[in-house]
């Protein structure tokens, strides 16, 4: 059983919480996902389905949390939640993960204990797989299935100071921030070469397309800001950028465009 989460915040925890049937999903595997869930009644399963099949890899309880991993990182969901009864959950979205984890950082190691028993797990399972030579195919399949293609769509952001254009995606999400100069890692828009400040965080923001719309999340832990036309956006929160509107990433300020 995952490690208890309790919810402290100035919304009543009323005001998160849902109800759902059973068989209704909470989340399908390969959709765009910004909240994670507690689960307060009742019991949802996770599984993967591969090769038109259903594979449970987990049952959870009153209690239990899910999900914190879209919150975390920038992919879509790599499984399914589906209530097995009638269950309630409490919705937390980012801005509401952020204030845990500030006023409370032991919410942050439960998490980390969390993902490193998934590790584990996944490491005995390849290693068993590996051993036994069975099921190579579709322990191929589920890895690759990670791979995310990223198709140029019709909007982009331009730096008027430096003429940069940055192109944003037909499907999938983009990270904006800077280079991280210790691993190495770059996001896919990279400020670096605008932000002779380093007002942006190395993980500031994502933006994605949904249907016709693009929308742009701020991410946990940044710093100086996200601003939609001189606005500060609440971390976790998606909002609808429009062609025409002015973005800022802490003292960077882009100009959004959609074709």
């Amino acid at each position: 059983m995952s490690p208890e989460i309790v919810v402290s915040s100035h919304e009543s925890p009323a005001d998160r919480t849902v109800e759902i049937e059973a068989g209704e999903y909470v989340f399908q595997e390969g959709e765009l996902g910004t909240e994670m869930f507690i689960l307060q009644e009742g019991q949802v399963e996770i599984f993967q389905t591969v090769g038109g099949k259903e594979r449970q890899l987990a049952r959870l309880e009153k209690g239990d949390f899910f999900g914190e991993m879209s919150i975390l990182e920038d992919l879509p969901r790599n499984a399914s939640a589906r209530a097995v009864g009638p269950s309630r959950l409490i919705v937390i979205d980012g801005a509401t993960f952020d204030s845990m984890l500030r006023s409370n950082p032991e919410i942050g190691v439960r998490i980390m204990r969390k993902l490193s028993r998934r590790v584990r797990t996944t490491d005995e399972l390849l290693h068993k797989v590996l051993d036994s030579g069975e099921d190579r195919l579709d322990l191929a399949t589920r890895l690759g299935s990670q791979v995310i293609e990223v198709e140029p769509g019709p909007g982009c952001l331009g730096h008027s100071d430096s003429g940069m254009v940055f192109s944003l995606p037909a499907n999938g999400s983009v990270t904006i921030g800077r280079q991280d100069p210790v691993t190495g890692i770059s996001p896919d828009i990279d400020l670096t070469g605008v932000d002779p400040e380093r007002s942006s965080s190395r993980r500031h923001a994502k933006m994605y397309r949904e249907g016709l719309i693009y929308l742009l999340v701020e991410d946990i832990g940044a710093t100086n800001g996200t601003f939609l036309n001189g606005k500060r956006i609440r971390t976790g929160v998606p909002v609808e950028v429009k062609s025409g509107d002015q973005v800022r990433f802490g003292l960077v300020e882009l100009s959004f465009s959609c074709d």
